[in-house]
Order: C-alpha cells, then structure tokens, then sequence
C-alpha cells in the first residue's frame, strides 16, 4: 500500500486550533471578541470607519527618522526676473484691451454737450419717435448752417437723454443716417437727406440752447418736439429789406476799410444792394447757385467798370472787392476745414468741393465782365495802385464794427449776439494790424488775427448760449484777401503777360483763405480748457435719472 502523501499547509491556511475557534464564533454569532485575524490586506467590513481614517492618517505620517524638510522658497533672481516680466508687461500692454469699443457718449468730451444727463430706465416705449425727432434736428442744424462735429454732438447727447443707448450716427455732405440696435430687438435704421439751406444763425443759437436743456435732463421728448417745431416756424430777426440795406452798408463800410473814397463807398453801396435783388430773383428762378455767385460778381464787376468808364472819381477794384466779400463762402469753409479736421473726410471733402465751385463761379464772373469791358472799349483799370486805408486805426475799427454788424443782419444772427460778434471782430483787427507792423507778413497776419477770433468767438458763444459758428463766421469775413482775388483774375484775364503773376497771386489767395479757415478751428479748440465752466460748456459731472 502505498504510504500516504504528507499534508502541506500553506502559509496562509488556519491552524486546527484557529479553525476551532472559528468555528466556535460563527455558533455563538458574535464575532466581536474571538474574531480570527483577517488576511492580510483586506479590511473588516464591520470596522468604525472613523478607525480607519484615523489609522489611514496614521500610515500619512512621515515616519520619525525622517529628515526635516523645508518650504520651497523662489530664489531672489527669480524673483526680480518676474519683477522685470511685470514691468515690461505693463510698458507694451495698453490700459484697456484693445478690442474694447468706445461708447458713443464719450464723443461728446470737449463738446458744448459734455456729461449730458443720461437716462438709464430705458428708453421710451417708442423708441422710433425719439429717432425721428433726432433726424428733424440735424436736418435743420445741416439747414442753418452747422457743422457735421455739431450736428453729431447734437444727436448723441439727445438721444443718451432719452435713453437710446445702442446707437449709430453716420454723417456726410447732405445727409444723416441713425442706427438703433438694443438688445435683444429689430434693429432700426432711419435717414434723412438735406436739400435745402438758409441763413438763420438766430435759429441755429435756438437750437443750441434746446440741446442744452436736454442734456441737462429738463426737457421730455413730447416738450423737445414742441419747442423745435416753434423753432423751425419761427420769423427770422430781421426783415428782407433790412437784410438788402445791410448788404449796402457792408460793401460801404468795406470800401473804406481798403482805401477807398466815400464815392467809392456809395457805387459799392448801390451796386451790392442792386446785387441781392437780382440774386433774390435768381433764387426765385430756382438757378443753380453756381450760375448765380458768377451773375453776381459779373454784375458788380460791371457796375464799377461803368462808373470808371464814365470818369467818375473812384477806384474800380476797391469797389469790387466790398461786394465780392459777400459772395465768399466764408461759412463754408470754415465748417469744411472744421470737419476735415475732426474726422469728417466725406462731408468736408464735399463742403470743398462746394466751396471750390463757388470760388470758381465768382473768379469766372470777373473773368466774364472784365472781358465784356474790353469789347466794350472800357480802358483798363488802374488795379495795383493801392495806398491803403485813408484813415487813422480808430477809424478803421469802427468801420469793422460796422461791417460785421451788418455781416451779422445778413446772416439772421441772434439780435443779442450783434454787438460781441462786432466786438471780436474789432479785436481781431488790432491784432492784425499789430502782426503787421511787427513785420509778421500778410500770410501769417490773417491767420494768427483768426486764431484769436476762433477763441475769442468760443467763449463769447458758449456765454451767451450759441454755438461758436456763430460768432466765429461774421466775424472773420473782413481778413479775406478780396483785393488780391480781382487783381490776380485781372492779370490772368486782360493782361496775358503776367499771366503766371495772376495764377501766383490766387494760389496766395487760397491759401490765406484756408490758413483764415483754419485758424478758426485751431482758435476753438484753444479755447476750450476755458470754457470747461461756463453754464452752457461741459456739465461737471454726470446726472442719472
């Protein structure tokens, strides 16, 4: 028989007496206290758990012989290669990002409509009447004259005032477009084209106080659109027939100014006032404007012509020069070379050109008489002898007084404005006349004389409630270089060998004519730091409702 194979127990196997006592727990049912040790590795099912966390953070401990340790520390290099990183970080990074959208109110920093008060409640349960309202504004801003700057100030601090904030002004030549896009809703798109324009500075001054009061939160839409609609239908300040004498007395007065005689002063008199007329009929006639300045200038052309044909004691040139003033487009110049600078490239290019064809159609009218003259058997004139004015500086500066007055009745300005307008104008003079005898050249002159009525009419204006286009416009008419247009046309047009004399002498009167229009602008923005507290300038601070 074959001897029986030892048994082998493995390790892990219960001893006979541990399998007793197993076996003595499971018929008892507890299994608390004679309990046999479980393999290694695995955990009671029936243990506290809180032992077991407790032994499990026991086991975490490090043990006792280990080495202390220390918290890490950056290296002092480290730390001033980061300091240096931060340093140049904040050198090349811009302040905000630069995807960040500016918002529209911050437009109007600088502007008469500063800080206006914003209405934060929403906008009105019509949204479009606002919008409507805003374009009937600029339309009659654009209509009586203002800028594209002050048109767009307008818009924006009016529509901020009632609540529309999600908006989008577009302006160019002749016409204004508004966007309005809240959130969440149909955008709407509005537009409105210009076709007509007047003189009405008066109502411009109006306006500009309507828009003061609206920024400044007293004013509802439904009062707003009352108050413009009495502004839009409202008799101008001054009569036709004032308006025409006005035109006389300018030209007169302008006669004077330049070294004319008082018979020069009264052909000047009676050939613009016979002027205006036929321009009135012209516009009656629905003739283009183009076609009119060029029957104007020829006519007053003409006039002094005649007068000189017929012996009669005056200087021809002189007198042309008192009229042709008043067909410069003074205002429009200023107004384009204001837009050009501000941002407004489409609406200042067309205001160029504008301006340009009116110049053109003026030198094409003295080309147009002065050739009519000489088939005529007129002799020629006597247009480079000048000796200046024939009065002392006092004298002259009540003349200017007096022109800018009537500039001001021409152009249907405010009746309280008359007299600062004039007294800007008086003051540009001195300055002129200074710069002159210092021997500054009558290049520069003008445009610094321009400089000083661009800040002056800034502040003269914001005080009495207008906009400076107002004041700054009648004021400056005077410096224009009329004498040096009609003798360079008469060079180019009577006297073909000096032809590239004439052609010098209207490139130097255009550009006298643009540094005038420049300084202006350069002078209102001078000015502003100034006006930062006057009533009707920048609020101080910004009002909710």
């Amino acid at each position: 028989m074959a001897e029986a194979l030892p048994v082998i127990q493995r390790p892990f196997d219960p001893t006979a007496d541990e399998k007793k006592k197993l076996a003595a727990g499971k018929r008892a049912g507890d299994g608390s206290s004679d309990r046999p040790a479980t393999k290694p590795g695995r955990k009671s099912a029936t243990q506290p758990r809180q032992a077991r966390a407790g032994r499990q953070r026991q086991q975490a401990v490090r043990p006792t012989d280990a080495l202390p340790t220390t918290p890490e520390r950056v290296p002092s290099a480290g730390r001033s290669n980061a300091a240096a990183r931060s340093m140049l970080r904040r050198l090349v990074q811009g302040e905000a990002p630069p995807t960040q959208a500016m918002s529209i109110v911050e437009r109007l920093a600088g502007s008469p409509y500063a800080n206006p008060m914003i209405q934060v409640g929403g906008p009105d349960a019509s949204a479009r009447k606002a919008l409507d309202f805003a374009l009937n504004l600029a339309e009659t801003m654009f209509r009586y004259g203002a800028g594209a700057l002050e048109v767009e100030t307008s818009i924006i601090a009016v529509t901020a005032a009632f609540g529309l904030d999600d908006i989008e002004v577009d302006i160019t030549n002749q016409s204004v477009v508004l966007n309005y896009s809240a959130k969440d809703q149909t955008p709407t798109t509005v537009l409105r084209v210009v076709r007509s324009w007047t003189n009405n500075y008066a109502g411009l001054t109006a306006i500009h106080r309507l828009v003061s009061d609206i920024a400044d939160g007293g004013v509802s839409r439904t009062e707003a659109a009352h108050r413009l609609d009495e502004i839009t239908h409202r008799p101008k300040p001054f009569p036709r027939w004032m308006v025409t004498a006005a035109f006389g007395i300018f030209s007169a007065a302008i006669v004077a100014f330049i070294g004319g005689t008082p018979l020069g002063s009264l052909v000047g008199f009676v050939s613009c006032i016979l002027v205006d007329l036929v321009s009135r009929k012209l516009g009656e006639w629905r003739v283009p404007e183009f076609f009119s300045v060029a029957t104007s200038s020829a006519l007053i052309t003409l006039v002094a012509m005649l007068f000189w044909w017929l012996r009669v004691p005056i200087e021809p040139a002189l007198v042309v020069v008192g009229g042709i003033l008043l067909l410069l487009p003074t205002g429009r110049l200023v107004s384009a070379t204001q837009d050009a600078i501000n941002g407004f490239p489409v609406t200042a290019a067309g205001r160029f050109l504008s301006a340009i064809l009116v110049f053109a159609a003026l030198v094409a009218g003295i080309a147009v008489a002065l050739v009519v003259g000489a088939a005529l058997g007129i002799p020629e004139l006597e247009v480079l002898q000048s000796a200046g004015s024939q009065y002392p500086w006092p004298v002259v500066a009540v003349l200017i007084f007096i022109a800018v007055a009537m500039i001001c009745i021409a152009e249907q300005t405010d009746v309280k404005l008359v007299i600062p307008t004039s007294l800007v104008a008086v003051a540009g003079y001195l300055l002129l006349v200074s710069a002159m005898t210092a021997g500054v050249g009558y290049r520069l002159a003008p445009a610094l004389a321009a400089i000083l009525i661009g800040a002056l009419a800034r502040i003269v204006a914001l005080r009495l409630g207008a906009p400076q286009l107002v004041v700054a416009v009648p004021a400056v008419l005077f410096l224009y270089p009329g004498l040096t247009i009609f003798r360079s046309m008469y060079a180019l047009t009577i006297e073909p060998d000096v032809g590239s004399g004439g052609a010098l002498g209207l490139f130097n009167a255009l550009t006298v004519v643009l540094a005038i229009a420049a300084g202006v602008v350069l002078g209102d923005n001078l000015a502003r730091p100034f006006t930062r507290k006057l009533s009707s300038n920048e609020r101080q601070r910004n009002r909710r409702r």
